[in-house]
């Protein structure tokens, strides 16, 4: 029987805030107040502030004809997160604001805000505030995450220095190949009824889309072993854009080898089965939310049997561009960005 809905007209804005933020206890010393006053207030005497903000649009970042509104918000919330770990730093509060079209209904928003509380609850996260609006354009999430981090580890896009190793966590390749999965079913469920997702054996491709995690397990290994990145920055446009990112702000050129790319099992049978090039995909494919980052040589004997952490390359001097060195060791690839375009239509 499906559940009663609620028109948010009924509670009104303010209605609908308290609603969905009934409950909300803050974990961080740094959160003095948040949501009910005008504005948060926060307290950070000693450390680095770090904010950054996403916005994410119906029909461009997300399709709700398969994504979960729980999920959503999950998402929403982790992104943003996962730019604070790649300037070596800890999210602390997050502020949230949505515009919401009419088919939307209290219960509807209430999904949105069980993933974005579950994240913060999962994160050690506080939220402080935000707005919602009537939207023409379905619905629109706008968030900015708000973190620090001490002032001599707090690590940029720009510096990384040649010989330094370059490093990426976790696989790459698998959130794309997870969308994928899932536009092909929404094709395959068009005017049937009662359609049944076929996601057997891809499971792992699907979560990494749907619910992507932050890696901040990585952040906390470097930081016992003592070693803070030249460089870093997340993997949310492919590897091929964040690298030229690091390369460019750092003035340098790189080498990285295709044999060392981390790729899972289950990314690799997908690519076959859609008959796409692998590393291709793994290049470009963008959402995997890993972080890609550079150490000094010294750190070698660390860092290289550090839990998934793998070295994929070095930084060169400029002058050298950035390639990839095929399997064979014979030639090179030149490295172009073709990550998401942000402003494509």
């Amino acid at each position: 029987m499906e559940e009663k809905q609620t028109e948010i007209a009924t509670l009104g804005e303010f209605g609908l805030i308290d609603k969905i933020t009934e409950g909300i206890v803050h974990k961080n010393v740094s959160t003095i107040r948040g949501i009910g006053d005008d504005a948060a207030e926060l307290s950070y005497p000693d450390t680095r502030v770090l904010v950054s903000t996403d916005i994410l649009m119906e029909g461009i970042h997300f399709d709700l004809t398969y994504v979960p509104l729980k999920h959503l918000g999950y998402k929403s919330a982790v992104v943003n997160f996962s730019d604070i770990y790649a300037m070596n730093g800890t999210p602390r509060q997050i502020v949230v604001s949505l515009g919401i079209s009419r088919r939307f209904t209290v219960e509807h928003i209430q999904q949105l805000y069980e993933g974005l509380r579950l994240a913060c609850e999962v994160y050690g996260v506080d939220l402080v505030g935000g707005d919602t609006t009537s939207s023409r354009q379905g619905l629109v999430i706008s968030v900015t995450v708000i973190g620090d981090a001490p002032a001599s580890k707090v690590v940029g896009r720009d510096g990384a220095r040649p010989n330094d190793l370059i490093c990426v966590s976790g696989d790459l390749g698998a959130a794309y190949m997870g969308l994928q999965v899932l536009e092909r079913e929404k094709a395959a469920s068009v005017g049937i009824k009662d359609f049944e997702p076929q996601f057997a054996g891809k499971e792992y491709l699907v979560e990494r889309q749907l619910k992507p995690e932050a890696r901040r397990d990585i952040v906390s290994q470097l930081d016992r072993a003592g070693i803070v990145p030249t460089s870093m920055i997340d993997i949310s446009d492919g590897l091929s854009s964040e690298l030229l990112h690091i390369c460019q702000k750092s003035k340098t050129g790189c080498r990285i080898y295709e044999e060392r790319i981390p790729i899972d099992y289950q990314t690799a049978v997908m690519a076959q089965e859609l008959n796409m090039n692998l590393v291709t995909a793994a290049m470009n494919g963008g959402e995997d939310y890993e972080l890609l980052f550079t150490v000094p040589l010294a750190d070698h004997d660390r860092i290289k049997d550090m839990s998934g952490i793998r070295i994929i390359g070095h930084i060169t001097d400029q002058t050298l561009g950035c390639a990839m060195i095929t399997r064979d060791g014979e030639s090179e690839i030149a490295i172009k960005a073709q990550g998401w375009n942000h402003l494509g239509h």
